[in-house]
Order: C-alpha cells, then structure tokens, then sequence
C-alpha cells in the first residue's frame, strides 16, 4: 500500500496559542513531529496541512511539504479530507501536529491492520489508570466490541460502573488515526453529526455513518503539548532521550 501521513496543523489553540510554533530545544514542535514522522520510514509522503500562514512559513523554511487548506474546519480530519481527496494514496495516517514523539510501533501495526479488507478506518487506544483521567472529559473514552471496534465514544466515563466492586478497562482514545482515502473523503461529506457536536468528538460522525472503527492497544505514545507546562515537560523528556542515545 501506497501510505502518506498527514499532520493537521492549527495556529490557535484555547489553551497554548501558537503552540506548533513554539521553540522545543532549538526547533519548533511542528518541525519535531514532522522530522520524526519522516525518520520513522513508513511513508511514502509526510505533509503539513494548516490554514496558518506563520505555520505554512515555519514549513517551508526547512523544505518540508506543506499544504495551504482552503477554508476553516471543525476538525482536523475535515482538514486533511481536503488534501487528502488530491493526493495519490490508498491509505493516510492523522499524525497530530502538538504530539512530536509518538513511536513508530503503533504505527507500524495501524497500516498492518489494514490487510484485512473489511477495516476501512483504524486507531488508538491506551488503558486508564488514575481514576482523576477517567473523571476528567479531556480524556475522550471509548467502549469497545468483541472484535475491538469502537461502540462509542464519550467525554463520560464510560462504561458506567452501576456495581462498583466489578472491575473494568477504561480505555483513552488517542487521537491518531488511519483512513482509507474513500473513508476520509466521504467523512468530508458529511454533516457533522449531532452527537459529533454534543461530545466536540469527530470519530462519533464515522460511528453515526455506520463507519466502524477498529481500535489497537498500545502504550505510552509520548507527550501531547497543549498547555506551556506540557512544552518544559517536552523539553525534558527529548533530553533524556538524546542522553540515552
């Protein structure tokens, strides 16, 4: 298969403006993600894909591929949709712009799982430990069927523990995904759904458009910047990474 990855890069952010410009020792977190989506070797392609002018910038002045999207988007996969329908490919990884360490492994097992035809969109779930993330609603939750393809996806803490003494998995979503070009195309299609605009969650327009969405386990994926807290914690964690090297 023929796999381009894609980065939807956003210049404003609620919580870090600016953000993917930010300095990360010496280079900017949108340049960390995309040399390290091109180090892994998987793509035939990586590209950017932003609205902003200073990101666009940034892109272009170390001779990275970069697309200008046309209009504003409610999601990034709206965004990418866009680029994604000019684009020569069969399948396209969302590689988020603001996670600059997320590990081949995981990837590598994305695009594997798409030898089985029936999977149009894949992506990635972690376990819940602290029961302050399976509480917070920045956490987006996912409950799962026999076949590890998602049921739902809520802000709640689902599923609802009515017993308390039983134990149960409470999975994250991570927000790294795998299309097959049709899928993305048509998701770009589509209006948003209403429970995609309850929940501010866009895997849900998928569900609601009788998409299913098979998820794989994997672990630590590295850290996702969206405060100026997480960018020292950045900086902190890729220098024990140089150290260990």
């Amino acid at each position: 298969m023929n796999v381009v990855a894609l980065i939807p890069a956003r210049y404003n952010s609620s919580r870090f403006p600016g953000k993917l410009i930010a300095d990360l020792l010496g280079k900017t977190v949108i340049r960390r993600t995309y040399e390290s989506a091109i180090n892994m070797n998987l793509f035939s392609a990586v590209y950017v894909v932003t609205d902003s002018k200073h990101i666009f910038d940034e892109i272009k002045s170390f001779g990275a591929n970069v697309i200008m999207s046309k209009d504003n988007y409610e999601t990034g996969t709206d965004r990418i949709a866009e680029a994604a329908s000019s684009i020569d490919a069969d399948l396209f990884i969302n590689i988020q712009g603001d996670e600059p360490f997320v590990s081949i492994e995981p990837l590598s097992r994305l695009i594997d799982e798409f030898n089985c035809p029936e999977v149009k969109v894949a992506s990635l779930i972690q376990v819940l430990q602290d029961e302050s993330d399976i509480q917070n609603p920045n956490f987006v939750k996912v409950v799962l069927d026999n076949n590890n393809d998602a049921l739902y996806f809520s802000r709640a803490p689902i599923p609802y523990r009515r017993d308390n003494y039983l134990y149960q998995k409470f999975y994250e979503h991570i927000g790294v995904y795998a299309f097959r070009k049709d899928e993305l195309v048509k998701f770009s299609n589509w209006e948003q759904s209403e429970l995609e605009k309850t929940e501010k969650i866009e895997a849900l327009r998928f569900l609601e458009n009788g998409v299913k969405i098979r998820m794989l386990l994997t672990e630590y994926m590295g850290i996702e910047i969206d405060t100026p807290e997480d960018l020292l914690n950045a900086g902190e964690y890729l220098k024990k990474l140089n150290l260990d090297k």
